[in-house]
């Protein structure tokens, strides 16, 4: 009995040993396998985790490139502005400018920009900053210390704004001049709204200090203890106590994460944490395992399928991402320059037709370069050289490139070429990529010449209106002082007829520097548009030049100044048009007068240099005035042009004269020299080429035969003119030299009132209608077209004259078009006016008079009145 009771027991030991050493292999398999699965999970979440940190990381600096790219454009715009010498407000009003496009990419209230210029700060507001708090900032020093490279602040709070906000700085030149961009936080674009976060998970944008700029976390806490939590991550992340898979950390609910981070090009972390209870959720059921063995197998396989379809899926989606990412490039390699190779990871059909997936990467540069536009070639072989990639990562420069075109098909267009080096790359590792940039490109020159071409534009309009303005207020004041003053003084002195006669003259002198000034204007405008007339006739060369200099010596005598001829001609009577020749020797001697002083000379001198049908002429003006400096010089034929500088300022007119003198000098088909220094004179000297023409001798009787001939072929005696004017004193004007000269006047104040008087007049009654262009209920040319279509025999054929201000080569076309006959500019040069009253009066006259008999018996046939 004993017997049996001790193999009983034995066979229960055996059986309980068996049975515990089941239960401990199951135990130790559960666990093993609790162990494996919990490893997996980590592990898996460690990759996802640091993979996704990563593609927020990179998916924030693609935003950041933006603003990268928007501070670029700012830094070699104002370079370009320093170069041209800008002022300071036309820099102001380019940096309000530039911060309004800012607000339009970035954003209301966003982004600020700064100028540090010249230790002079143009801020968006335009109001004063203190340069010295701004220079004594980190970011001041370092963009000083990187030379051009854009550097990065850490979160501050800004003064002026109280508000949150990050520095964007670069240095623009080596005068320490500095471009910064404020980006407040509270308005900042952070390109991860849509976050792929399970509840409970949180995720951190920090800077290099570990200061929070962007969250999104389930977790509850005051800012402070927020802040207090992330500043803890960052002082794990720096002392490496976060690299391995189960590295975790307990949070503000005293509950363990996991942490995954990636750092930013610019020092910022993309910080992801995760509570275990997440990643192990899938543990619960595995309690069950103790209980029912086989129902655990089944879970662990399950949950591992399940666990590795969702951790393969998180995969795909970020595997997804970057091929979205990659798709943007048309090709890309992997560089190794330690070995002179490349990888193709993705080609053109240019390169893979030429190209194998991998070989020497001198190969590649050969083949890529040739397809580039021949003049940024060795460019581009010089930038993305092996020795120049080796240089780059040396410097720790992390992206490099710049934008080419090359040649896809038959046509070019604009890529861009990057070098990107990271330590996730193999050591002695790049990645070139190539993306087609060409609409953006086209898009940014074409914005960026606007730009240019605006301010440049404004720049010139705002200096020349402002100097046109100024000069002309005072060179038409001065003559209009002049007949006001003189105006008042006649009027004062009715019983002295010497004295009146004298201011009388003097009025007419001013009244004819006006007009002269007037004239200038018009000249410019008909020389710009090609529209000048030169006419051509015969004259005498001395006597021209004689008559021109004649008030020139009395004024030169009053400033006691010595005005000298010299004259030496073999040929005087020649063709040309003498009023021109008049009108340049007056403005380079009005210039020589007004820029020298007391006790200096002026010399004139003309001479023959070539004989034949087509003789030159040299014209010489000299003087010994202050002479001009040699900055103006390549300035001084373009219009309103002036040098201010000494005594020039108060003497100098509006800057038309030299314009003028060139334009008429090139029209008359001469040339024009000028030489000068200051302090010392300048020399003006033009040749002209005239054709010759007959000797005419001056005999005085023929002269007044010839005057008295003219006289009368030029009378207007007799003739019945109709004469539209809404201006009393120009109708009185007119009236009194028409009715002084024997014709009859019949006064129309509108046009209107002309079409009235021409219908009821008998058939020929007027002899000549005289319209004014500009006048109230109906202007000139609409009268002029009224009488035209009249039905009576004399409309179209009685002479209109057009007698009016506007005196511009298309209001000429307008009053042809109207059917006016001829165009008299006011004021009115009265022997003009006879003489094109004669050409038009006498013109077909022979023809009119045979008509006239058979139209009128006509029109009478058929009128009442007939």
């Amino acid at each position: 009995m004993g017997m049996r009771i001790r193999k009983k027991l034995k066979h229960m030991l055996r059986g309980m040993r068996v049975n515990l050493i089941a239960l401990f292999i199951l135990f130790l398999l559960i666990t093993i396998g609790q162990y494996i699965i919990r490893r997996t999970l980590m592990e898996n979440a460690y990759e996802t985790g640091t993979a996704l940190s990563g593609n927020y990381a990179s998916a924030e600096e693609n935003a950041l490139a933006v603003y990268e790219s928007l501070l670029s454009f700012g830094s070699i715009t104002m370079q370009n502005m320093i170069e041209e010498e800008s002022s300071p407000g036309e820099i102001q009003s380019w940096v309000q400018k530039y911060s309004v496009y800012l607000q339009s990419v970035c954003g209301e209230k966003t982004v600020e920009p700064y100028f540090l210029i010249d230790g002079t700060c143009f801020g968006a507001d335009g109001e004063n900053v203190d340069v010295d708090f701004l220079t004594r900032q980190s970011w001041y020093q370092e963009a000083l210390e990187k030379n051009g490279k854009i550097v990065y602040t850490d979160v501050y709070q800004s003064v002026p704004h109280d508000r949150p906000a990050v520095a964007m700085a670069q240095k623009i030149n080596e005068n320490n001049d500095v471009v910064m961009l404020n980006i407040f936080l509270d308005h900042f674009h952070v390109q991860l709204e849509a976050l792929d976060l399970s509840f409970g998970d949180s995720f951190f944008l920090c800077d290099s200090t570990g200061k929070i700029i962007y969250k999104k976390t389930d977790m509850i806490a005051s800012r402070k203890k927020m802040q207090q939590y992330v500043y803890g991550l960052m002082g794990k992340i720096k002392v490496g106590e976060l690299e391995s898979y189960d590295d975790f950390v307990i949070d503000m609910d005293r509950s363990q994460r996991a942490v995954y981070y990636s750092r930013l090009n610019n020092g910022w972390v993309s910080i992801i944490t995760v509570p275990h209870s997440n990643i192990l959720k899938n543990m619960d059921g595995y309690n069950v395992i103790f209980y029912c063995i086989i129902f655990s197998f089944i879970l662990v396989f399950a949950a591992l399928v399940a666990q590795d379809y969702r951790q393969n899926a998180k995969i795909e989606r970020i595997n997804e991402t970057v091929r979205v990412l990659g798709n943007s490039y048309y090709a890309l390699y992997r560089v190794d320059y330690m070995h002179n190779t490349y990888e193709m990871i993705k080609g053109s059909d240019h390169e893979r037709e030429k190209l194998p997936p991998k070989g020497a990467y001198d190969d590649l540069l050969e083949v890529i370069g040739k397809a580039i536009i021949p003049d940024t070639c060795q460019e581009y072989k010089k930038s993305f050289s092996i020795e120049n990639i080796k240089k780059l990562v040396s410097e720790e420069v992390r992206d490099f490139g710049g934008d080419f075109q090359r040649k896809f098909g038959k046509e070019y267009r604009w890529v861009s070429v990057r070098m990107l080096s990271d330590e996730s790359l193999h050591s002695g590792e790049v990645v070139l990529c190539y993306r087609e940039v060409e609409k953006e490109k086209q898009k940014q020159l074409q914005e960026q010449k606007l730009l240019e071409n605006a301010l440049d534009l404004a720049k010139k309009n705002a200096a020349a209106k402002q100097d046109f303005f100024r000069n002309m207020s005072h060179d038409m004041r001065t003559p209009l002082n002049a007949i006001l003053g003189l105006s008042a003084l006649a009027e004062d002195s009715c019983d002295n007829p010497e004295k009146m006669r004298d201011y009388i003259q003097k009025i007419n002198a001013s009244s004819r520097q006006l007009l002269n000034l007037i004239n200038g204007i018009l000249d410019l405008s008909r020389m710009q548009q090609d529209k000048i007339l030169l006419n051509h006739q015969k004259f005498h060369l001395k006597e021209c030049v004689d008559t021109c200099l004649e008030p020139f010596f009395v004024q030169a005598e009053h400033e006691k100044k010595k005005l000298k001829l010299e004259f030496s001609v073999e040929n005087s009577w020649i063709m040309g048009d003498p009023s021109r020749v008049a009108q340049i020797l007056n403005n380079m001697l009005s210039n020589a007068l007004k820029f020298t002083v007391e006790g200096d000379s002026i010399l004139v001198a003309v001479n023959q240099i070539s004989g034949g049908e087509y003789p030159k002429y040299k014209f010489v003006v000299e003087d010994t005035g202050i002479g001009i400096s040699k900055s103006f010089l390549p300035h001084l034929f373009e219009p309103y042009s002036r040098e201010r500088r000494f005594n020039a300022e108060k003497e100098a007119g509006i800057g038309l004269g030299m314009s003028i003198t060139k334009n008429l000098i090139m029209q008359m088909e001469g040339e024009i020299y000028v030489e000068s220094e200051p302090e010392k004179g300048t020399m003006f000297i033009f040749i002209l080429p005239f054709a010759a023409a007959e000797d005419v001798r001056s005999d005085e009787e023929i002269e007044e035969r010839e005057l008295e001939e003219h006289s009368e072929e030029y009378s207007i005696e007799g003739l019945r003119i109709l004469l539209a004017e809404d201006n009393e004193i120009n109708m009185e004007i007119t009236t009194e030299l028409l009715s002084m000269n024997g014709a009859s006047v019949s006064k129309a104040w509108n046009g209107k009132e002309a079409v009235s008087l021409f219908q009821q007049s008998p058939l020929f009654f007027y002899d000549m209608i005289l319209l004014d262009m500009q006048m109230p209920e109906m202007d000139g040319c609409e009268a002029a077209r009224r009488i035209r279509t009249l039905q009576r025999p004399d409309a179209k054929k009685i002479p209109i004259i057009a007698v009016t201000a506007n005196a511009f080569a298309e209001d000429i076309a307008v009053t042809t078009a109207a059917g006016m006959d001829a165009h008299i500019s006011k004021p009115i040069d009265f022997q003009a006016l006879c003489r094109t009253i004669h050409q038009l009066r006498y013109r077909e006259a022979a023809a009119q008079t045979e008509v006239m008999a058979e139209s009128s018996a006509r029109y009478y046939e058929k009128s009442d009145c007939g």
